[in-house]
């Protein structure tokens, strides 16, 4: 029965984890300009990759590859964000314009 319940959670943040990042990837083709692109996907990457891991982490059980993967889960959540500023930081340096035209959706 525990075995089930821990089937069942595994997949839920799995495919939770796997939507997230389905639709970051369809924001990045759909939104408009680099900056909408660029928070599209910082934020559902951070979000889906999290998910994956913690699935992955409910799988490995009380283990050293669940430490490895809590490990490679705080790398991800510290330097996922930091380098989307930098590079959003870079692109106002360099004077990107947000491309944003007035098309009727």
């Amino acid at each position: 029965m525990m075995n089930a319940v821990l089937d069942v959670l595994t997949w839920a943040c799995l495919l939770g984890g796997a939507i997230f990042l389905l639709i970051g990837a369809i924001g990045v083709l759909r939104f408009p300009d680099f900056y909408t692109r660029l928070h599209a996907v910082s934020v559902c990457d951070t979000m889906g990759a999290g998910l994956v891991l913690v699935g992955l982490m409910l799988q490995g059980g009380l283990s050293l590859v669940t430490v490895k993967l809590l490990l490679i889960f705080y790398f991800m959540l510290f330097t996922g964000p930091t380098a989307v500023h930098a590079l959003a930081e870079a692109a106002m340096e360099g004077k990107l314009q947000a491309d944003v035209d007035d098309r009727e959706s």
